[in-house]
């Protein structure tokens, strides 16, 4: 594969699949590109920077010279760089918008203009919308319900056009809702179990009914990996395969992880445009590249809740201070490992 840069890669998703982009033979060079928002901490690459293979940019991909400069001399992107937390997208809607569609375009006009073998744009189930019954195919439309998922959708469309306009051999993959070790105590697995491990309760949105498909950070990374190496240029990949839940059913699982009862559950109003299912066929990517999830989901919630439990500190900062990333001293503008 060459020389990959990696966007968003000190991020929960990002990371994991730096360091296993890091094992492969074939790769020379792995860089990653992240500005260190409140979400993506330098931490999360760790035993990484022991490779000589990887490089560290701290940067915004709206920052079109550094860019330009990034994407001249590697071979391959992947790009997970983006807002992603819902919640956050209904009261800060413009970031999402800002970071996720032009920061993308920003990525693939530079793309065009210097010519690599191949992007892959990482996004999101949430884009297809709530699925009463039945399960998306990347044929379907896109019906985004929040800023969030539409910023997301619209980014999808962003990069399938330069490769309908210019030829950029670009892949979309939509994966299900990730969870394993170092994810930001913002989505749920981790808030709850951050919570449950010191003793405070936890919220259910309306009756816990809500469904989601579970699937490990690894499983996702597996599947972006098949996608980078063999992808089709111009196709979307649907990435799932995990456990769908309903939040009660997820709740139930956390609780016995960590040892807490029902009395430390508070049930509280809806939030407004919850969808209520996701759910995708995701059987392209099997049949097309060989893609199968191994990771059992209760053996995956063990391992993630017993990570929390091991690196107290590694989270208790970030709950303090919500809105910042805390690297462990400065980083340069560009260093390598």
């Amino acid at each position: 594969m060459g020389k990959v840069l990696v966007t968003g890669g000190a991020g929960f998703i990002g990371s994991h699949f730096v360091k296993r982009l890091l094992q492969a033979d074939d790769v020379a060079e792995v860089t990653v590109l992240d500005a260190l928002t409140y979400a993506g901490h330098i931490e999360n690459l760790g035993e990484a920077f022991l490779s000589p293979k990887l490089t560290f940019v701290k940067g915004n991909i709206l920052d079109i010279e550094l860019v330009d400069e990034l994407v001249r001399r590697h071979t391959a992107i992947v790009h997970f760089a983006a807002e992603s937390h819902v919640d956050r997208s209904l009261f800060e809607a413009g970031n999402f918008l800002t970071t996720n569609v032009l920061g993308t375009h920003t990525l693939l006009d530079a793309a065009r203009r210097l010519g690599v073998q191949k992007v892959v744009h990482v996004s999101t189930d949430e884009v297809y919308g709530s699925l009463l019954s039945g399960w998306a195919k990347e044929s379907d439309p896109l019906r985004p319900s929040v800023p969030y998922a539409a910023s997301k959708a619209s980014s999808d469309l962003v990069a399938l056009s330069y490769f309908q306009t210019h030829g950029v051999p670009v892949c979309v993959t939509r994966s299900s809702n990730n969870y394993g070790p170092q994810q930001y105590p913002e989505k749920i697995i981790p808030l709850f179990v951050t919570r449950l491990l010191k003793g405070e309760a936890v919220t259910l949105h309306g009756h816990g009914e809500h469904v989601r498909n579970w699937l490990h950070v690894e499983d996702n990374c597996q599947g972006i990996e098949l996608v980078l190496r063999a992808g089709t240029p111009g196709e979307i990949y649907n990435i799932g395969g995990g456990t769908d839940l309903t939040s009660q059913q997820l709740t139930e699982i956390l609780l016995r992880i960590c040892g807490a009862g029902w009395d430390s559950v508070q049930y509280v109003p809806d939030r407004q445009a919850n969808d209520l299912r996701y759910a995708m066929d995701w059987s392209k990517i099997a049949t097309s590249l060989g893609y199968k999830p191994v990771r059992a989901l209760e053996d995956g919630l063990a391992e993630t809740a017993q990570w929390y439990r091991a690196n107290p500190g590694r989270w208790a900062p970030l709950l303090r201070n919500p809105h910042t990333s805390t690297p462990r001293g400065s980083i340069p503008a560009m260093a390598g490992a």
